[in-house]
C-alpha cells in the first residue's frame, strides 16, 4: 500500500465506559483500517489505525467527538513507521479492527 499510514492517538476526556472502544473499531471497520483501540489506566483510550493516508485523517476527524456519550478533551497524535505495523504488539483487552 503505496499511501499507507500508521498513526497512535491518545484520546483524553470522558472516553471510557462510553463505548469509545467499539465505537472506534466499527468506524475504523468501516474506512477499511486495520488497528484496535485500548483503555488506559490514566483514564484515556489509545488507539493504532493503519491504511490509506486519507482514511487515517477521516478517522481522526472522527476522534474529536468520538460516539454521542463521550466528551474528547484531547487527542495526541504519534506517526508510526507503516511497515512495522504488524510488528505492534495487540494489547489484551484491545478491540480489534
Amino acid at each position: 500500500m503505496s499511501d499507507a499510514a500508521c498513526k497512535r492517538y491518545c484520546v483524553a476526556g470522558r472516553v471510557q465506559g462510553v463505548f469509545f472502544r467499539a465505537s472506534t473499531a466499527a468506524e475504523g471497520r468501516r474506512l477499511g483500517l486495520q488497528g484496535w483501540a485500548r483503555n488506559l489506566v490514566d483514564g484515556r483510550v489509545e488507539v493504532i489505525a493503519f491504511g490509506p493516508a486519507q482514511y487515517i485523517a477521516e478517522l481522526a476527524k472522527w476522534l474529536q467527538d468520538g460516539p454521542p456519550l463521550a466528551k474528547v478533551s484531547r487527542v495526541d497524535a504519534y506517526s508510526e513507521d507503516p511497515q512495522q505495523f504488524d510488528e505492534i504488539e495487540k494489547p489484551a483487552g484491545a478491540v480489534i479492527f
